[in-house]
């Protein structure tokens, strides 16, 4: 019965065209393979947002405070050093110092402290190699003596305060400027109190990935001696995932999604030819392989496709920068004294927050930036500092 199976399959191969084969092919392809395997994966076009959306949204959320109370656990149980080897780490010129940003939001969440346990966590297992990295914690809430995490985290990290619990900001200073101004103010002082070569300047809801520190190692010595990365105003560590498709305003995108058509077309043609028994593989079946191919990797979604990155630190992409946000940003001291002196001069409102007014500063400063492709943290915090969302989703 088998071989019968195989012997009409084999005269329906050899005898059908190649026009109803692959139309077949995209048929199976699109309208029933890639939305059965894809459709729970929220950055893909397959991803039924109507069914999905809310659970994952809400399972997220719990998940979030489950690590936000293990976070809190974490630092709990730790060990705070003494008094003599804070002032030592001090005195050493760290190669890397990574700033927190702080702000009390939603307690329950625990946001800075999942930051920084992550951080803390990944710095221990990374060992010799990230000796002289360091630490450093920023509050810029306006009641410092309220934020309980950061009360907690002072015992293990040094940490500086932009307010004092009597004073309030300018009356006329908006939410976006205070923002702007709270960015360089950690930025400033984190050049002020540890003179370091290069600076991680990450917001309390962007928490590491656990390959960081080996792809941040990799860029320190071998990317970033190249003069024109070394150079850079910044190098961004995350852009939403949402705005990873290739169809988008990157020029560098469509060049890198022609670019996988030309190489997986030409492949999946001759595959196509063997496995059909064709003795000759024609343009036009090339032409629908190119477009084949192409169309899956947008659909299916390109973040997915940058994942497989992570296989080794020296596979990870940097591209020309692009406008949003600002959740991690490496700047080296050269570059971090350069982006203060230009933020100085600029002022933020809604519309133009600080990760705008950086990106503007690029082409009339003749300035380049670059971005880290795949991302380098998870972007958590669901509950904004400057927005009101009551209730949040994913998207």
């Amino acid at each position: 019965m088998l071989q019968k199976r195989l012997w009409f399959f084999r005269r329906w191969c050899h005898c059908s065209s190649p026009f109803v084969q692959l139309l077949i092919l995209t048929v199976v392809t699109f309208g029933v393979l890639a939305p059965l395997a894809c459709h729970r994966l929220i950055h893909s076009y397959f991803f039924l947002r109507h069914w999905h959306l809310n659970p994952m949204s809400q399972e997220f959320l719990k998940q979030n405070q489950e690590e936000g109370q293990a976070a809190l656990h974490y630092f709990e149980a730790l060990q705070a050093p003494n008094s003599s080897e804070i002032s030592g780490a001090e005195a050493l010129r760290p190669r890397l110092l990574v700033t927190i940003i702080t702000v009390q939001r939603r307690n329950e969440f625990h946001y800075v402290l999942q930051v920084a346990s992550h951080f803390h966590r990944l710095l221990q297992k990374c060992g010799s190699g990230c000796q002289n990295y360091q630490i450093f914690l920023c509050n810029v809430d306006m009641d410092p003596s309220s934020h309980q995490d950061v009360q907690l985290l002072s015992k293990f990290f040094t940490t500086v305060n932009r307010y004092r619990n009597e004073e309030d900001p300018e009356a006329s200073v908006n939410q976006f400027e205070k923002e702007k101004q709270d960015y360089a103010f950690c930025l400033e002082q984190s050049l002020l109190a540890y003179k370091p070569e290069y600076v991680l300047l990450v917001e309390d809801d962007a928490v590491p990935e656990e390959d960081i520190f080996p792809v941040l190692q990799h860029l320190l010595l071998v990317r970033l001696s190249k003069p024109h990365l070394r150079n850079a105003l910044y190098l961004k560590l995350y852009h939403p995932e949402r705005l990873q498709h290739y169809i988008n305003p990157e020029p560098m995108r469509i060049l890198e999604w022609f670019g996988m058509g030309m190489l997986l077309g030409p492949l999946l043609s001759f595959m196509y030819s063997w496995a059909f028994g064709r003795p000759a593989v024609s343009w036009l079946i090339i032409f629908f392989f190119f477009v084949y191919t192409m169309a899956l990797a947008e659909l299916v979604g390109r973040h997915y496709l940058l994942e497989l990155r992570r296989l080794s630190p020296a596979l990870y992409n940097l591209v020309p920068v692009t406008e949003c946000c600002t959740p991690a940003m490496l700047f080296s001291a050269p570059s971090a004294h350069r982006a203060l002196y230009y933020l100085k001069k600029l002022y933020c409102r809604q519309g133009f927050a600080k990760d705008i007014a950086l990106y503007s500063l690029l082409r009339p400063q003749g300035e380049r930036a670059y971005v880290v492709e795949p991302n380098l943290v998870r972007h958590v915090g669901m509950y904004s500092s400057l927005r009101l969302n009551g209730n949040p989703k994913l998207l």
